[in-house]
């Protein structure tokens, strides 16, 4: 396997989704469907050549974000329950993708001044395009919408967002753009393969900030997979709403990000739309397949509930208390010499450190490294208990980071950390599973020190997201939201929602492992990666010797 494919096999994560395994088994020549010499051959023509070079020079007038939250109804609506401690912020946990959902259409629907959106995925779906609906009917009312996407998994979008883009009161900004346009395929590896150490930097922030006022933060993108709208393929996940002046730190980060040369105007990349499209047209195809959706059972769940009312009317109950927003600088394209890594891992660091009772992770990527474990196990070795939840080699989308992972299971175990893997729903779910077990996929980023100081971000514990994306997190210090947040781990680590791995032999890093579970109401241990097929266990076994830890 060339170096070509098993950089594909880490790189490629679309967000741990639809591109997840191709380069995995096969490497990328396999992907495109052409034989290795010939991509050779390719790939030796591109570098000889060159390729077509992004223009970061785009004409694009700077602007910020709305800094007088108090003038708007959401402003107004959320102050009361901040107005005893004005220098503290609110958060309400966004735990089920219905309520994540219906908090930003809410928003959307709310808006006066601003929407700033900032994402990692805006995915082709009926609930991005609910959402994107809804943002169009913020700026025919006159709201100033600013949408920032990492370029890597536009594809197809690429023409709505233009399209969006035509309004005159919405900019759509690409981040880190490609040259090569169009889904990833031949032409996109070959150009990354020849630019990787500026392709390789993504954004992975995900921010939806109205008015200044009321922002939602965490792990989500948009798509149905987020939102629990995929029954198949869904993601249990975790946003937080926040209310107060932690909007406005995040919104100084979207700032910083929107203003960058880094990200281009969607028109001089794509050019202009095509001539004879019109808006109007546009949106009313959006709002035809907004109509088929409001029929939906889906929808009719939304109003049961009734949680976007509440959202609206800024009555959601908030956890009170102090807050940070940590984050990575965007940098310069083109300069190699500007520290962009923010202090979130060296944040969690120190909170590690200085725990004094427990600590509990949730993670969908967990890649420690040695120094993560020095880190974890020295916390363990002081009295502390740390407890992870991350996915199981059957649950991960990604069997390549569950590979990097795998290697350090064993001394983790051995120092005392406590290890839970996500149990995918067996068939069919009759009711939704509480907590962060509800999808068949963990892609929640929590952590929880001593009950107290709560971290909820897009971060994953791996090198990509520690070294090379580009992240945001909430420190959160609140004893409410982390109870709140244990509640949910205790939740979603019972046996029947969880494996519990262990050591044949507690403290030997050596022994075997076994896997502890629930089935039909009795226990089961397997001694193996369990419901993992032998196919999938040996590809997993390979991957952990070939792929370069520092991609993952």
């Amino acid at each position: 396997m060339n170096h070509a494919s098993s950089y594909c096999m880490t790189y490629l994560k679309k967000d741990r989704m639809s591109l997840r395994s191709n380069c995995a088994k096969v490497g990328l020549y396999r992907r495109a469907g052409i034989p290795l010499a010939q991509f050779a051959a390719l790939a030796a023509v591109l570098l000889i050549s060159g390729c077509a070079s992004v223009r970061y020079d785009a004409p694009r007038v700077p602007s910020y974000a709305f800094d007088q939250p108090l003038q708007t109804t959401l402003g107004q609506e959320y102050w009361p329950q901040l107005a005893s401690k004005p220098d503290q912020s609110g958060f309400h946990l966004l735990i089920s993708g219905q309520d994540a959902f219906a908090a930003r259409a809410a928003l959307a629907g709310s808006a006066q001044r601003t929407l700033d959106l900032q994402y990692y995925i805006v995915s082709q779906d009926i609930t991005t395009t609910v959402l994107l609906y809804e943002v169009l009917q913020a700026a025919q009312r006159g709201v100033r919408v600013r949408l920032l996407v990492d370029d890597l998994n536009v594809g197809d979008r690429e023409s709505d967002l233009a399209m969006l883009a035509r309004h005159p009161n919405i900019e759509v900004r690409l981040f880190n753009p490609f040259a090569e346009r169009g889904k990833f395929g031949v032409g996109r590896a070959l150009e990354l393969m020849t630019d990787i150490d500026r392709l390789n930097r993504r954004m992975h922030n995900k921010l939806w900030i109205a008015d200044g006022a009321v922002a939602v933060a965490g792990g989500r993108n948009l798509g149905d997979a987020y939102f629990n709208a995929s029954s198949d393929d869904d993601f249990g996940d975790l946003d937080v709403l926040a209310a107060g002046p932690i909007v406005g730190e995040v919104s100084h980060n979207f700032d910083q990000f929107w203003n960058s040369e880094w990200a281009v105007p969607i028109a001089a990349i794509v050019g202009p739309a095509p001539q004879g499209a019109d808006r109007g047209v546009s949106s009313a195809e959006m709002a035809a397949r907004v109509q088929g959706f409001r029929d939906s059972g889906y929808v009719r769940t939304l109003r049961e509930n009734a949680f976007g009312r509440l959202v609206r009317a800024g009555t959601v109950p908030l956890a009170v208390g102090q807050a940070q927003a940590l984050y990575d600088a965007p940098g310069d394209p083109n300069t190699d010499t500007v520290e962009t890594k923010g202090p979130i891992f060296p944040v969690l660091r120190e909170v590690t450190v200085q725990a004094k009772k427990e600590i509990d992770i949730v993670t969908p990527y967990l890649v420690p490294g040695p120094n993560g474990v020095a880190l974890l196990c020295g916390a363990a070795g002081h009295g502390v208990r740390v407890r992870i939840l991350t996915n199981s080699l059957v649950s991960t989308d990604v069997p390549v980071v569950h590979a990097g992972y795998a290697r350090y299971r064993p001394q983790l175990l051995a120092c005392g950390v406590e290890l839970y893997e996500l149990r995918p729903k067996d068939g069919p779910v009759k009711h939704m599973r509480p907590g962060l077990s509800s999808g068949a996929k963990l892609h929640t980023k929590t952590m929880v020190v001593d009950g107290q100081i709560a971290f909820i971000g897009s971060m994953n514990l791996d090198p990509r997201s520690k070294d090379l994306n580009t992240e945001v997190a909430l420190r959160i210090d609140s004893p409410a939201l982390g109870a709140q947040l244990t509640k949910l781990f205790n939740e979603s680590t019972t046996l029947d929602q969880a494996f519990r791995v262990e050591l044949d032999q507690p403290g030997n890093a050596k022994a075997a492992l076994h896997w502890d579970t629930v089935e039909d109401h009795q226990p089961v241990r397997y001694d193996h990666e369990p419901l993992a097929s032998p196919w999938l266990r040996l590809e997993v076994n390979l991957l952990g010797s070939l792929v370069p830890e520092g991609e993952l």
